[in-house]
């Protein structure tokens, strides 16, 4: 991946943490913008059109990183990594719900935040080319425009979820095991549990409508169509 000139936005309070993400992203050739709390992050968000953004969920102020994470979400699909001290299954599962795309506890190696901001961009950014859309009952999955269509209406979704949409889309029919799916969205690099799979279907459907045609299947994983 040629990362010159892509812009990362970090949005941490810690200056000795701030700095070091600092240094290692700059290394590796990225535009750095750092925020030291979310009322500035989302100040700068406003302005910039980031490949990413690195958020820490306790932050000083009115804005802790879930609030600002709910802000990005209504206005973008920019990818979200967040950094956190706690170590807390419930906030975890909070940031996936929110969109987050990743989840990094403190302390961490800054070559392993490094390595997880490359994973996060090839997703994003490398991806195939999409080559049709597919249409199932009254839902629409646009691999082309990256959109999800309901009766017509475009649906917003997350980077992420739309990525577990066009996977599942692409597989129509066939019964995908969860750890099928981490590694054809996630990426067979990504640390995580399977559970990360389920929050994100939750997401689908509770976006979709109950009638998405997305079915559990029991002890194996998730079948579309």
């Amino acid at each position: 991946m040629n990362a010159d000139h892509g812009t990362v936005v970090v949005v941490e309070d810690d200056p000795h943490i701030a700095d070091l993400v600092d240094l290692y992203l700059r290394r590796e050739g990225f535009r750095v913008l750092l925020a030291g709390d979310g009322e500035k992050g989302l100040e700068i968000l406003a302005q910039e059109d980031p490949w990413i953004v690195i958020l820490d969920v306790g932050l000083p102020g009115a804005y802790d990183g879930f609030d600002v994470c709910r802000e990005i979400r209504a206005r973008s699909s920019v990818p979200v990594l967040f950094l956190t001290a706690r170590d807390d299954e419930v906030d975890r599962i909070l940031g996936l719900e929110l969109g987050a795309d990743d989840y990094l506890v403190k302390p961490f190696s800054p070559r392993e935040l490094v390595a997880r901001v490359r994973a996060i961009l090839r997703r994003t950014r490398e991806g195939p080319a999409p080559q049709e859309v597919v249409t199932v009952g009254g839902l629409e999955v646009d691999l082309r425009r990256r959109e999800a269509r309901r009766d017509a209406v475009v649906v917003p979704l997350t980077t992420r979820e739309f990525q577990l949409l066009a996977f599942l889309a692409n597989n129509v029919g066939l019964a995908l095991s969860r750890q099928q799916l981490l590694d054809g969205v996630w990426g067979t690099d990504w640390y995580g549990d399977e559970r990360t799979v389920d929050v994100h279907v939750a997401q689908l459907r509770k976006k979709l409508g109950s009638d998405l045609p997305l079915a559990t299947v029991w002890g194996v994983g998730y079948r579309f169509g």
